[in-house]
């Protein structure tokens, strides 16, 4: 048999714990409505060198929120090229990596990593960019900087990793 007492704290338990789930939901549903991150105006967008080994190469794209603003970086990424028509994007974030949340300064980054082993067959991209979300929205592009890739049949792609928050790793200069 129950005690009165032990009624009112079970009772007073699952009240806590129903608040702490509607604020939890609360908040998720809140970040949830924050537009997807798809121009200059939300964020200020970098790419940068992450280093180099055994004729593989690295970088990194890194999004920060603009004061003022939020938004969300999907966990996949829409990552597309400019330029260099025979190298690919090939996105290898698994389809439920999280989204980032960005808000006031904070930063998100996507790891690229791709060839350069065969120089007779490379191609130098102009841009790379972040598709919009909307037809209407303005997209991000940022100048690639990080040199040729290769595009010979075998090895022709740029590969992006999912969203990660933080800042992107310092690399060795380029």
């Amino acid at each position: 048999m129950r005690s009165a007492g032990m009624v009112c704290r079970t009772g007073a338990v699952a009240v806590a714990a129903a608040a702490v789930a509607t604020v939890a939901v609360g908040t998720a549903q809140a970040e949830s409505a924050v537009p997807r991150c798809t121009d200059t105006q939300q964020v200020d967008s970098t790419l940068s060198y992450g280093g180099a080994a055994a004729g593989t190469r690295g970088g990194y794209l890194q999004f920060t929120a603009k004061p003022g603003a939020a938004c969300v970086i999907p966990g996949v990424v829409p990552v597309g090229l400019v330029g260099a028509h025979d190298v690919l994007v090939a996105n290898d974030a698994p389809a439920d990596s999280p989204a980032v949340y960005l808000r006031d300064g904070a930063s998100a980054y996507v790891q690229l990593t791709w060839t350069v082993v065969s120089p007779e067959r490379q191609q130098t991209p102009l841009a790379v960019t972040v598709e919009p979300e909307h037809p209407e929205d303005r997209g991000i592009t940022v100048t690639w900087t990080l040199g040729p890739v290769d595009a010979t049949p075998e090895s022709h792609s740029i590969h992006v990793g999912p969203a990660t928050p933080g800042a992107a790793p310092a690399g060795p200069a380029a």
